[in-house]
């Protein structure tokens, strides 16, 4: 990390004023987001959506806490805080406003990344990028769930990665079978989806790919003596009515399967669990961008 004394030196290099430039920026962006978010979990429908908006807003008290020290360090000055206009009052419009919001500041904190010299400022803001990744994710999902006024949230089958995340603890067993449990259900899902609309490409690599999940998870069950759950998928599979809410339906799975893997990684697991997790969830990121594009495009 770089002394105190070379930032303060009088003559600063160029980039250090565009780094201080954009680290203000953040910090007013970061600085709205909690205001903004605020106001969204009073509008929240349900209780479930409420206490998760405040989850993403203590994040956001994290991310602002951790660019104020980053500035303090390079200025030797407290910063400013600004709030910026935009937020909608209309839950529906607020929550799409915070996905786009969230998206755009994951491609500005990455720059920020890329351009800073000091490493520990490269690693933050890459780990604060990470946070906006999965903040956009949760946006996506609420606005899903209230697609044309339905609430999805209401319903929630213990199950895949529902019930994964509406289990109160996880155990090991729960986790690797709720994993696998989710992998029966995107199997059930796309057969369905590609019989009744014939072989749509996105939905048929994804299936091919949700196999290998299967064969990535059933060694872990050998490995620690846990029994194979029954494939009882096919009882939450309903057929949709047009190909655009198929995709609506991948987008819909995809961040609950994101979702889950996100809190099996917040906990303590084996090497070997911890890394096929990693992987799974590394590869529904790339699932949840096609069915999004297919979304768009349909």
């Amino acid at each position: 990390m770089y002394s105190n004394d070379y930032y303060n030196h009088t003559n600063r290099p160029s980039q250090d004023a565009s780094l201080i430039e954009d680290i203000q920026k953040a910090i007013n962006g970061e600085y709205s987001a909690i205001s903004c978010y605020g106001k969204l979990a009073k509008l929240a429908p349900t209780e479930w959506e409420r206490k998760r908006i405040q989850e993403i807003q203590r994040d956001e008290g994290r991310h602002l806490q951790i660019f104020s020290s980053i500035y303090m360090q390079l200025t030797g000055m407290q910063p400013s805080h600004t709030l910026m206009e935009g937020c909608p009052d209309d839950y529906l419009a607020g929550i799409d406003y915070a996905f786009q919001d969230e998206q755009n500041t994951v491609d500005f904190y990455l720059g920020i990344s890329d351009r800073a010299e000091d490493p520990t400022i490269k690693e933050k803001f890459r780990r604060v990028a990470a946070d906006e990744q999965n903040h956009a994710v949760w946006f996506m999902y609420f606005m899903l769930a209230n697609y044309n006024g339905k609430n999805h949230t209401r319903q929630i089958p213990d199950f895949g990665a529902k019930g994964a995340l509406n289990a109160t603890t996880l155990t090991l067993p729960q986790m690797l079978t709720y994993a696998l449990q989710d992998e029966f259900l995107a199997q059930a899902r796309y057969d369905n989806i590609l019989q009744t609309f014939g072989n749509v490409r996105t939905f048929s690599q994804i299936k091919e790919a949700e196999l290998r999940h299967i064969y990535a998870l059933l060694p872990l069950f050998d490995m620690y003596q846990i029994s194979v759950p029954e494939n009882t998928a096919q009882a939450f599979v309903t057929t949709p009515g047009n190909l655009k809410e198929a995709f609506a339906a991948g987008v819909d799975g995809e961040i609950d399967n994101i979702s889950m893997y996100d809190r099996f990684l917040s906990m303590e697991l084996p090497a070997d669990v911890r890394t096929v997790f990693t992987q799974l969830r590394n590869a529904s990121v790339n699932h949840l961008a096609a069915f999004e594009r297919g979304l768009a495009r349909d």
